[in-house]
């Protein structure tokens, strides 16, 4: 799941080369980034001069850091604060210095060719990927919003400028549909921040662009399937995402966070017979020691499985399975363990349990504070929960 584009290919590139990226991006959608970072790294290190090859080292270290911390899992699986994480779980500054280090040496070599040529879309595709993924960086790790919407405005750009060159170019334009989305997205008096940098924002003309990619872009296809799924979670058409996470599944099958995401969607579109049944399929996978799955945290497990229940009012279960979480909570990110205190409190409140509801919204807000399930737990200290 990258959030932005991933750049073109040279023209004829070499064998070797492909071969070694291939390689990489099927480490990288199955979450194996310490094999994808060796594979790219092998490759820049035979072609230094492709600035492709350095933007693929620089993002996949920049998702290891989102993966390590619980940012995939909340933007993919809960939909919560992708920028809570646990301190110790905050990038080192050699981790900082190799993601910056690589994405200079891109920018470096795409100037160097735009020197020389002006309108030459390779390296121009190549230089607003550069600054798209340290626009994320800037935004996702270190939270710096004011540089983090120059780069994403200077990736924009670039992008416009190749939609304008070459207008069948369908990959190019994933970078405009997601921020048309997005700025489309805001309340009014946000979306003069959209304004000041040139983007008006059209949520149905965002979608329709990322449905494009999806449908014929060659590079980004993958990329805009995931972002499409992501978008029809947010507009509560959940069954529309349902095909296409079961397709990157079957490319991607060491992939987990997909697994667990399909589970959520059947879910939301009103089927939790087949949603725990997605996850009975995670937990055999698990169990047969499948590759990718051994590090797939039990907890995490119990946590969807207890969501579904919860929504679906098999409520002793869903306690059950809370229970489980809570207990071993350090092996979740925090915005699960703050949803699973949540649940624990909701349900016994639907029990008349109403102290251990207090107890479970109270162990909730002391867990994470700034989640956005520890702000929803404070409104039930005054008033219990109701359905």
């Amino acid at each position: 799941m990258r959030i932005l584009l991933i750049a073109a290919l040279f023209a004829s590139p070499a064998a070797a080369q492909k071969e070694l990226t291939d390689e990489g991006f099927s480490h990288f959608y199955n979450l194996e980034y310490d094999q994808a970072i060796a594979s790219f790294e092998k490759a820049a290190a035979q072609y230094p001069n492709v600035p492709d090859l350095h933007n693929h080292v620089a993002q996949t270290l920049i998702f290891r850091e989102m993966f390590r911390d619980g940012a995939l899992e909340s933007e993919l699986v809960s939909g919560n604060n992708s920028f809570l994480r646990r301190a110790k779980l905050n990038p080192t500054p050699e981790v900082e210095k190799r993601i910056l280090d690589e994405i200079a040496k891109s920018m470096a070599l795409c100037e160097a060719r735009l020197k020389t040529n002006a309108n030459d879309t390779g390296a121009m595709y190549a230089l607003g990927i550069a600054y798209g993924l340290r626009s994320n960086y800037y935004w996702v790790v270190k939270k710096a919003w004011h540089d983090s919407l120059k780069d994403a405005t200077a990736a924009r750009k670039l992008h416009n400028r190749i939609s304008a060159l070459e207008p069948n170019n369908v990959d190019a334009r994933l970078v405009q549909g997601l921020h048309d989305y997005i700025v489309g997205s805001l309340p009014w008096t946000w979306r003069t921040l959209g304004f000041l940098i040139g983007i008006h924002g059209d949520k149905e003309k965002g979608i329709r662009t990322v449905q494009d990619v999806a449908r014929n872009g060659k590079l980004n296809k993958v990329d805009a399937e995931i972002f499409l799924g992501a978008l029809y979670r947010r507009e509560n058409q959940p069954k529309a995402a349902v095909p296409l996470i079961q397709d990157l599944i079957r490319r991607y099958p060491r992939n987990f966070l997909l697994r667990l995401e399909l589970a959520q969607m059947y879910s939301m579109g009103g089927d939790g017979k087949s949603g725990l049944e997605a996850l009975q399929e995670v937990i055999r996978l698990k169990q047969g020691h499948a590759p990718g799955f051994d590090g797939l945290p039990w907890e995490k497990i119990y946590y969807q499985q207890g969501s579904i229940q919860f929504w679906y009012n098999d409520l002793d279960q869903s306690l059950e399975n809370m229970k489980k979480v809570t207990a071993r909570v350090e092996e979740v990110d925090l915005n699960t363990g703050t949803l699973a205190w949540l649940r624990m409190g909701q349900i016994y409140d639907m029990k008349h349990r109403r102290s251990e509801a207090l107890e479970s919204y109270r162990k909730a807000i002391a867990f994470a504070p700034q989640a956005d399930a520890a702000t929803e737990a404070k409104k039930y200290l005054a008033e219990p929960y109701r359905r």
